[in-house]
């Protein structure tokens, strides 16, 4: 029997999480909970746990100490396979070696490789899948597009696609935006804006070291400096200022217009 999603709005809970690799602390007493159709953004400088906390999110890498539960399942006492398989995750280094077009890289979300499975044949259901997700990326003129001849934003979201193919409640999106050109970060923002319109169930974590890769649609966020949580909470209340500048050590002003976050360097 498959695991699934346990019947709790709590579809992450980190309490009091360390991480230590090295004898060096990553992660220091992380504490966390997100709820159903909550969509955080974890922010701080380089070096200060984001894509760790995220590994932990997203059932790769379990805490030193404290307890982390993910739709209702404790690390260390649940398949941490039947798990990731409840997760979508989007990372824009997705391995990929040969040249797959943009349905079939979609495709495998169902199977959850990187690679087609060989002598598997997807249903006529999963075919049109595929092709409503491919189409809700913006990608309809692009679907038998080859890998190689993606840009880095269409490879992004052709990734979201992807990850979406198995209807996961949650969805962890580590720095989707990196080395994307204003046009692509603006189309792929926009995407994930409609998705989480569509999907108002859908529960999402988006890793940034940006403001300005936020999507409008972002209710929540975290700072992290040196693993420890400077700040968490709804985005407006944490995405100041004050609080921006002590996470990332720098006077920066902060500023939000039509829905959107910008930080400029010194202060008002």
């Amino acid at each position: 029997m498959s695991l699934v999603p346990a019947r709790t709005d709590v579809v992450l809970n980190a309490d009091k999480v360390d991480l230590v690799r090295d004898g060096r602390t990553l992660l220091d007493q992380v504490t966390m909970t997100v709820l159903t159709g909550e969509h955080w953004a974890l922010l701080g400088p380089n070096g200060a746990g984001k894509s760790t906390l995220l590994g932990i999110l997203g059932a790769y890498t379990h805490p030193t100490r404290g307890t982390a539960e993910i739709l209702g399942h404790r690390l260390g006492r649940v398949n941490v396979h039947e798990l990731r398989a409840l997760i979508g995750q989007v990372n824009p280094r997705h391995p990929l070696q040969s040249a797959r077009t943009v349905r079939e890289i979609v495709l495998t979300g169902v199977t959850g490789t990187i690679e087609l499975v060989p002598r598997w044949t997807p249903t006529d259901d999963e075919r049109a899948r595929a092709d409503e997700l491919i189409e809700l990326m913006g990608l309809a003129r692009r679907a038998d597009a080859r890998w190689p001849h993606l840009s880095q934003g269409e490879r992004g979201r052709t990734l979201i696609a992807r990850a979406l193919m198995p209807d996961p409640p949650l969805l962890l999106l580590d720095e989707p935006a990196t080395g994307l050109d204003l046009a692509a970060r603006e189309r792929l923002l926009a995407s994930l804006d409609e998705l989480r319109q569509r999907r108002r169930d859908l529960t999402t974590v988006l890793v940034t070291h940006h403001l300005e890769e936020l999507p409008t649609s972002t209710s929540h966020a975290l700072l992290l400096n040196e693993g420890r949580v400077l700040a968490a909470g709804p985005a407006d209340e944490v995405l100041t200022t004050e609080l921006v500048s002590a996470c990332f050590e720098h006077p920066v002003t902060i500023s939000r217009h039509n829905g959107r976050w910008a930080a400029t360097a010194g202060t008002p």
